[in-house]
């Protein structure tokens, strides 16, 4: 890579997927800030264990920095920011969707009927200031550091408010965290897994100075007019740098300490009617030309059982073969086979629908009908839509023939411009598809689908196939939020400055 960042400025969460270094646990809380000056004192004593994005040592470098057994992250919605005093001058920088906050996106977010802000966790009928997480590689690790935050709670002396009103797995709805955790199997093995059966969290983007590893920029970065890949540029993901467009960011709070190597997350508690699914994938399999699991690849463009992407295993044959080669690759092969693909030889979508999850969030390229030598980059419209993703499941499926219980997903998207990407995504790639030329059909896990006018998708043949099309009729909605907010993370200069009251706009 040729860009340095100040890994030591900036947590440790927006550079790490924690997930994918051995942190199994997490436990997400939000406070409530009722004294300026207090709420400021307590952000000081929590920034000493803030997680930075500094590389942690294998083996003997200098300077040491071991691998930490907990991390500890903080991010301030809009209204938290004005609670710990930030000058109006500073206040008036954020962009609007981030003032505004989640529930009053509602409409742009397509949360409605069971995802409306009404039907939320009871968490979210609080005034929400303070977002923390803390990710462990065991429960012992998590409870120490969750009990050392309740300390700094206490230490405020009322200045600070832990709340509560979280779901929890046995029906009660005040708990003081939301528990995140890997999923395992029966023999207690962790998994990548989450509770539709999908392997989870492959090909998060890359960007400058994330890595200096070239192998991980493979289909995850962006696709060059040669086929290659390259990481995407810091801007579209840290504030402070250039983005894709060579510029930087149109809406940031000043001065630029308070701004720069921080960035937006989105925070959605996303629940799965596991019950709802199977019995949708078992009905629709019935007249469906190919195996029910090939049916589940191609409403998420990933097989279920470890990720091969669908467009390079169109069906249960393929597969097989793919399967084969798979199984003899060493470590790097694998996860070249993973995430290194386009669409370019699946213009129609015949192997890869169009209505797939893989292709809706990030199509690599294949929205680009028709053009050629327009841009640097075949992609040069939707890498300015690329979300890094944070988070794991929550709770344990007791009835997979059930959609009640407590188990989904704690999703978190991170981006500089919350509306130009997670919410543009949302609105216009996941419940519209006139991009995909496919009018309002919805993607078939995340779609808002109504039950009054029910949705469909077409799964496409190759021209001259002489098959027909397949039609996926009657989609019902298959995730639920049950809430979420806009925050800013600060990077640790913004969180020491917050803290002593020294954020100066002039």
């Amino acid at each position: 890579m040729t860009k340095d960042l100040d890994l030591t400025d900036i947590q440790g969460n927006i550079i790490k997927a924690y997930g994918a270094y051995n942190y199994q646990k997490a436990r997400y809380l939000f406070l409530r800030i009722n004294n300026g000056d207090k709420g400021r004192k307590f952000v000081a004593a929590i920034t000493t264990k803030v997680t930075t994005a500094i590389s942690w040592n294998k083996s003997g470098a200098s300077p040491a920095v071991e691998k930490p057994m907990a991390t500890t992250n903080i991010a301030f919605t809009y209204v938290g920011l004005k609670a710990l005093e930030l000058p109006t001058a500073s206040l008036r920088g954020f962009p609007e969707d981030f003032m505004m906050g989640m529930a009053k996106r509602k409409d742009i977010l397509g949360d409605d009927g069971p995802s409306a802000p009404e039907n939320w966790d009871n968490i979210w009928k609080e005034r929400v200031h303070i977002w923390m997480s803390i990710n462990a590689q065991n429960m012992e690790a998590l409870i120490e550091r969750y009990n050392w935050v309740v300390e700094q709670v206490e230490a405020s002396g009322g200045g600070v408010t832990l709340l509560t009103g979280h779901r929890g797995d046995a029906g009660e709805d005040d708990l003081p965290y939301q528990e995140a955790s890997v999923l395992y199997d029966e023999a207690g093995n962790s998994t990548p897994k989450e509770h539709f059966g999908y392997t989870d969290g492959i090909g998060d983007p890359v960007f400058e100075g994330q890595t200096n590893i070239a192998a991980r920029v493979l289909g995850r970065g962006k696709l060059m007019r040669d086929g290659s890949w390259a990481p995407l540029a810091t801007g579209e993901f840290l504030l402070g740098h250039v983005d894709e467009a060579m510029e930087y960011p149109k809406t940031a709070p000043s001065p630029t300490l308070l701004a720069r190597n921080g960035t937006y997350m989105v925070y959605r508690k996303l629940h799965e009617n596991v019950g709802t699914f199977n019995r949708f994938l078992d009905e629709q399999s019935k007249s469906f030309p190919g195996s029910k699991e090939m049916l589940a690849a191609k409403f998420a463009g990933r097989w279920r059982d470890n990720g091969a992407p669908i467009v390079k295993a169109p069906d249960d044959a393929s597969k097989a073969e793919w399967d084969k080669a798979f199984e003899a690759a060493d470590f790097a092969e694998k996860k070249r086979m993973l995430t290194d693909f386009t669409y370019n030889d699946d213009i129609h979508g015949a192997k890869c629908p169009y209505s797939a999850h893989l292709r809706r969030i990030n199509p690599r390229g294949s929205l680009e009908y028709g053009v050629t030598n327009a841009y640097e980059t075949p992609g040069a419209l939707d890498d300015r839509r690329r979300i890094l993703r944070r988070g794991l499941p929550y709770g344990s499926v007791k009835d997979a023939t059930r959609d009640d219980g407590n188990h989904g997903i704690i999703f978190m998207a991170l981006n500089v411009d919350i509306q130009r990407q997670f919410e543009f995504i949302q609105q216009q790639w996941i419940n519209y598809a006139n991009d995909f030329k496919e009018g309002n059909d919805k993607e078939v896990l995340l779609g808002n689908h109504d039950a009054s006018h029910p949705g469909k998708v077409v799964l496409q043949v190759e021209p001259g196939s002489g098959k027909p099309p397949h039609f996926v009729n009657n989609i019902p909605r298959l995730v639920e939020t049950r809430g979420g907010d806009y925050f800013f993370i600060p990077s640790i200069t913004a969180l020491k400055l917050i803290a002593a009251g020294m954020v100066d706009p002039t």
